[in-house]
């Protein structure tokens, strides 16, 4: 029976803890292995996404640039925010300051909607204009890139919200907002690279 157990059990569904290993190290919690490969692997599609984009502004004869919305400065800044705020949790919860913790994550996500809204309303702009998707490859990779990294900010929310609910129940979220801001972090870099990347052309 034990040995069915094991085969049955389901390690990336339960948070693991750092331990020593056989070399006197120290091992990674499982979760903070599986962000780390899942951020590499996001990197790399908007890596591709980059180099896609380069190479059609190269072979395009039908490339018309187009205009980047201010508020999209606004927008990365709301981001930085957000990605601040993330830290400020992370260093509450390290103290034990729960009320911090909270006082911060919600501000995290509030920053983090704001950011989400911001780029609906550059796309309703763009659109206003006349901007459409199918009218142009440079319009269609602008959507592209910024829904693209838009889904991956909602996805982050949904852990977000899980992590909100358990430091309001009162449970071990140490490793949940670590795991947050790490994922913040990687996206506003990520956001950063992208909207120099538009701004370029």
């Amino acid at each position: 029976m034990s040995l069915i157990r094991k085969l049955r059990s389901k390690p990336w569904e339960t948070p693991g803890f750092p331990g020593p290993d056989t070399d006197g190290g120290v091992l990674l919690p499982d979760k903070k292995v599986g962000l780390w490969v899942f951020i590499v692997v996001m990197a790399s599609v908007f890596g591709l996404f980059t180099v896609a984009y380069n190479m059609r502004i190269e072979l395009a004869t039908d490339w018309i640039a187009i205009p980047k919305p201010p508020v999209l400065w606004l927008n990365t800044a709301i981001l930085v925010l957000a990605s601040v705020a993330f830290e400020r949790a992370k260093a509450a919860v390290h103290k034990k300051l729960t009320g911090d913790v909270k006082l911060w994550l919600v501000v995290g996500g509030a920053f983090t909607i704001g950011f989400l809204l911001g780029q609906y309303i550059a796309w309703q702009q763009l659109l206003a204009s006349g901007y459409a998707l199918s009218d142009n490859p440079a319009n269609a990779f602008f959507y592209l890139i910024t829904g693209m990294h838009g889904l991956h900010l909602i996805g982050g929310l949904w852990v977000w919200s899980r992590t909100m609910l358990r430091v309001w129940q009162g449970f071990e979220v140490t490793l949940s907002v670590e795991l947050c801001t790490t994922y913040w972090h990687a996206l506003l870099l990520i956001w950063i690279v992208l909207f120099g990347l538009l701004l370029s052309t």
